[in-house]
C-alpha cells in the first residue's frame, strides 16, 4: 500500500486527484494540504511514501517546501506537480532533491504511473521532456546562479528578461510593486549583478526563456 499526501491551494484540483487516485486501491490518501506552510507543518511531522507537492502555493512556494523537506528528511520521496510546462521547472525540482515531476495537463492520464515509480525509488519524468530535462541539466553547471533563486525571485528574473516594468510584473503576479521590488533587489544580490541588462543577457546566455 502507498500512502500519499498531497498539497495543492485549489480544491477542485484536488478533488479531481482523489478521483484518479481512487481508481488505484494500491494506493491511500493519508492527509493533504492547501498550501505550502501547512504541507511543510504537515511533512515535518508525519511520513509518507510519496508527497505530491504543487509548485505554485501560497505561502511557501512547492521548491521550498520540497527543500526543507529534504533537508530535514532526506528519504522523503516528492512528486512536484506543476501547470509550468517548460523545463527549467523541472530542472529546479530535481536539483532540489525530486523523484519526479509532472505537469498538470498530465495529471489524470500520468499520476498513477508517476506515483508508483517514485514510490519504488525511481525517478519519473514523461519521455517528452526527459530528454530536453537531461541536457539543460549537463549544460548548466550545479553551481549556476538561478539555482539559487526561490521561485518567485526566479520568475521576477523572467519577466525582467522578458522587458516587462516592475508595475506590469506585480499585476501578472497578484503582488504589490514594493514586493517585486524586494524580490528584485534580493535576486540582483543573489546573482552578483547591479541592473536589468545583466539580467537580460544572463537569462538569454542561458537559455532560460526556451
Amino acid at each position: 500500500m502507498i500512502n500519499l499526501f498531497i498539497a495543492d491551494d485549489h480544491t477542485m484540483f484536488r478533488e479531481m486527484l482523489r478521483d484518479a487516485i481512487s481508481q488505484d486501491p494500491e494506493i491511500v490518501i493519508k492527509d493533504e494540504a492547501k498550501d505550502g506552510d501547512e504541507a511543510l507543518k504537515k511533512l515535518l511531522k508525519a511520513d509518507y511514501d510519496v508527497a505530491i507537492l504543487d509548485i505554485a502555493m501560497p505561502g511557501m512556494n512547492g521548491l521550498n517546501v520540497l527543500k526543507e523537506v529534504v533537508k530535514a528528511k532526506p528519504a522523503q520521496k516528492v512528486l512536484m506537480l506543476s501547470m509550468y510546462s517548460e523545463d527549467q521547472y523541472a530542472v529546479r525540482a530535481f536539483r532540489a532533491g525530486a523523484y519526479g515531476y509532472i505537469t498538470k495537463s498530465e495529471a489524470t492520464k500520468e499520476l498513477l504511473n508517476a506515483i508508483h515509480k517514485v514510490a519504488s525509488g525511481s525517478k519519473y519524468i514523461n519521455n517528452q521532456a526527459a530528454e530536453l530535462l537531461l541536457f539543460k541539466m549537463t549544460q548548466q553547471p550545479e553551481g549556476a546562479s538561478h539555482l539559487e533563486l526561490s521561485e518567485r525571485e526566479y520568475q521576477v528574473m523572467k519577466n525582467i528578461a522578458l522587458g516587462y516594468t516592475v508595475k506590469e510584473i506585480a499585476n501578472g503576479l497578484n503582488l504589490s510593486v514594493s514586493s517585486i521590488s524586494t524580490l528584485r533587489t534580493r535576486m540582483l544580490k543573489k546573482m552578483k549583478m547591479s541592473n536589468n541588462a545583466e539580467v537580460t543577457q544572463y537569462v538569454l546566455n542561458n537559455s532560460l526563456l526556451e
